[in-house]
Parts: structure tokens; C-alpha cells; sequence
């Protein structure tokens, strides 16, 4: 038979992220960082409490018999237990929020990243206490991941500068952390690695453009803008498709437009530089046929919304995009423009 606790990392892995994505899924919210910031608070003081009782050498007591006897025990394993928690509560909620602002495979690879940390963390139990190496580059990861998110949304700008400020200060707290705790164990190196990484990957358009978070998008004909309502006639996707909501083939009469609508969360008070992008594919690739550049407004629920048209585009492959005016995706948009009737029965109209 096998032993229960063993299930427990899964147990606490599958709790977490349902909590996280009850209680921060719907939108990004300032407490949600304050409670972040709380972890990362107590994963510091928990990494200098481990280094000074290993500069100590203090040894761990053996369990005796009943419960009396095994909390010592109990009370020397909780650091490791409680950093284990702060880390994955951390771990968690940055996993969902890159997750829903990840919009191309670049971005959806390190969200992937950040998901098996997630997953590796669950299991590493003792190891921060032991390999402080491991301690000071998960927490200068969190940090860094945090600041990138959480520093945009306090000064109000999406500018890359943040980016590069966000991420040196969370390695240099990594780096005095190690400094300060008794004995200096382990290495800071790896955590500057991880900096750099980060860095590069964010030259390579791999890191998603949080805090933005994409709503809605879609593309179609017959678009209508009446006050502050928006409305898309769209061609429904065949039934068996069930996950998706429009068809990836529109038709379209001659003369007509093809419009494209987008939704993009962000926070209260946080401006950003958007734009669509048009794009058709030939022979040679995909050729840019038109943008559309436009600033958003945070805090409407449902995203603040954008709108471009391409006039009587050609028969062929197209992609929406729309991303931030420094080259970021937000999200895109795939489909086949065929100059004919729609389908009868087949076109919906959205309100956004």
C-alpha cells in the first residue's frame, strides 16, 4: 500500500493553484501583490533563520514517541515546510497571471517554466535548508517575477525600463540576502544567471506583457460603434469545433471591410501604447499589410477595447494581432478570407 503522504505535495500543488485561480483569475488586483510581497517578506526571513541555524550547526532532533515527543521534530521541519508554502503560493499566482497574458509560443514556454517550478516545488521539501544555492535563485526569481509584474502596474507605464529596473533590483536582493545571512552559504551565481536568462528572453519577445491581460478579440464584418457599445457580426464556428467561437474562415462580399475588435485588461491608472497588427500570407511568408496604433485606458472590467479594418482585403491566409507598440503579442487571431456569401444561419452578432 502505498503511504498517503505521498500525495501530499499533489494535494497542497492542486489546492493552490485552485485557490489562486478562484481568487485572482478574474482580474489583477493591488492586494493580490501586497499578499505576494507578504510571501516573498517571509521566504527572506525564513532563508536567513535556516543559514544562521546551519552556521550554528545545529542537528535536527529525532522524533520520539507520541506527539509531545515528535514536535521537536515537527517544529525543526516547519521552516522548510513554510518556505516550501511561500514559495508556491508565489510560484502559483504568477503562473496564472503570465498564463493569461500570454498570447504566442514564446511567452506560452515560460509560462510553462513557471509551471514545473511550480510542480518542482511541491517536491523540494528539506533541499532549501541544505542547498542554499537552490534558496537564493527561486527566491530571485520570485522577486525578480513579481517586480516585473508589479512595478508597471504602481508607476502607471508599460516602458521596457521597468522591466530592466525590476529585474536587477530582485536579483540584488537575492544578492544582499546572501550577503546578510550568517555564514554566506551556497552560491548567488546561479540567480544572476537566471537574471540574464530572463533578460534575454525578453529581448526575444518570450516574456508575456504583464500586466495586460487580453479579454476578447475577435474579427469580422459590419462593424457598429453606437455611444460606448461595440458590436461584430461574426460567422460561428461549425458544431463540432466546441472550442472555438468563431469560424476560422470569413466571407466576405466585395468592397467589404474586415474588422477587428480586441479587449485588453489593465490595471486602474496604468496606461499602455497598443496597436493592431494586419498581416497576409503569400509564397515568400507572412507580409504586413496594415497597424493600427492606439493608447489604452486601465480599469474597465472588460478590457479596453480597440478596433482597425483592413478595406476589401484579398482571398487568402490573414492574422490579427494585437500587441504593445514595442513589438509585444497580446494575442492573435488566425484565419481564411474567401470573397463570398456567408452560410445562411451561420453569422452572430457580439457585443464588447
Amino acid at each position: 500500500m502505498i503511504p498517503l503522504r505521498r500525495f501530499y505535495p499533489l494535494a497542497a500543488f492542486l489546492g493552490g493553484f485552485i485557490w489562486d485561480a478562484l481568487t485572482i483569475g478574474q482580474r489583477v488586483k493591488t492586494l493580490d501583490f501586497w499578499r505576494l510581497g507578504a510571501f516573498l517578506v517571509g521566504a527572506a526571513v525564513l532563508a536567513l533563520w535556516m543559514a544562521r541555524r546551519e552556521a550554528l550547526q545545529a542537528v535536527a532532533p529525532e522524533p520520539g514517541e507520541g506527539l509531545r515527543g515528535r514536535m521537536p521534530a515537527l517544529l525543526w521541519q516547519a521552516p522548510y515546510l513554510l518556505l516550501n508554502f511561500f514559495y508556491g503560493g508565489i510560484f502559483s499566482a504568477l503562473f496564472i497571471l503570465y498564463f493569461k497574458s500570454s498570447g504566442h509560443l514564446g511567452t506560452w514556454l515560460m509560462t510553462a517554466f513557471l509551471g514545473a517550478l511550480l510542480v518542482g516545488n511541491e517536491f523540494a521539501g528539506k533541499r532549501y535548508g541544505k542547498r542554499f544555492t537552490l534558496t537564493w535563485a527561486l527566491f530571485a526569481l520570485s522577486a525578480i517575477l513579481l517586480f516585473n509584474f508589479a512595478l508597471p502596474q504602481l508607476v502607471g507605464s508599460l516602458d521596457a525600463r521597468w522591466f530592466y529596473i525590476s529585474t536587477g533590483v530582485g536579483v540584488m536582493l537575492a544578492h544582499v540576502l546572501q550577503r546578510l545571512s550568517p555564514g554566506r552559504p551556497g552560491s548567488v551565481l546561479p540567480a544572476w544567471g537566471l537574471a540574464a536568462v530572463l533578460l534575454l528572453a525578453w529581448n526575444y519577445g518570450m516574456i508575456a506583457p504583464v500586466p495586460l491581460v487580453k479579454r476578447d478579440m475577435a474579427v469580422g464584418h459590419e462593424f457598429v460603434q453606437h455611444g460606448g457599445h461595440y458590436s461584430l457580426t461574426l460567422e460561428k464556428a461549425p458544431a463540432w469545433q466546441f472550442w472555438r467561437e468563431q469560424a476560422t474562415t470569413l466571407h466576405l462580399r466585395e468592397g467589404e471591410r474586415l474588422y477587428g475588435v480586441s479587449a485588453v485588461f489593465a490595471p486602474k491608472g496604468v496606461t499602455a501604447a497598443l496597436e493592431h497588427r494586419w498581416e497576409m500570407r503569400d509564397e515568400t511568408g507572412w507580409h504586413e499589410v496594415a497597424r493600427s496604433q492606439f493608447q489604452t485606458a486601465g480599469g474597465r472590467e472588460r478590457g479596453y477595447r480597440g478596433y482597425s479594418w483592413v478595406a476589401d482585403p484579398a482571398d487568402g491566409d490573414w492574422r490579427f494581432t494585437v500587441g504593445t507598440q514595442d513589438g509585444r503579442t497580446i494575442g492573435t487571431l488566425s484565419l481564411t478570407v474567401v470573397h463570398d456569401a456567408p452560410p445562411a444561419d451561420s453569422t452572430v452578432v457580439r457585443e464588447f
